[in-house]
């Protein structure tokens, strides 16, 4: 593979793992995550990290093995320009449904 998208999914790895920091030895609660501000704008800033990476990694690749690809760029095009109307449980959804998964396919692609 490319050391380009090495190192753009090394970036989206790190930006996940960045995200699960944040809530530390804790469970991951809604009410928590609501209520607390600098939490939010933080998943918001590696989730743009992350929508970036994946927009350098697909004019590079296209037929890259990620699922839902070009809705990771979509997903920071929304938090970017739509920061008006971003709805918490849409960025909460993100943190619980969709890194989880999208952390386990980046690492099969680092290490194969």
């Amino acid at each position: 593979m490319d050391d380009i998208i090495m190192k753009h999914l090394q970036d989206i790895l790190t930006a996940i793992e960045e995200v699960e920091s944040f809530f530390g030895s804790n469970p991951k609660l809604y009410d928590d995550f609501y209520s607390n501000l600098c939490l939010r704008r933080a998943v918001e800033r590696n989730i743009e990290i992350i929508g970036e990476a994946m927009n350098r990694i697909l004019k590079v690749d296209k037929d890259i093995a990620i699922t839902n690809s070009r809705k990771i760029v979509d997903a920071r095009n929304y938090i970017i320009h739509g920061y008006d109307s971003l709805s918490v449980d849409v960025l909460w959804s993100m943190v619980i449904n969709h890194l989880p998964k999208l952390r386990n396919e980046v690492i099969l692609l680092l290490n194969s």
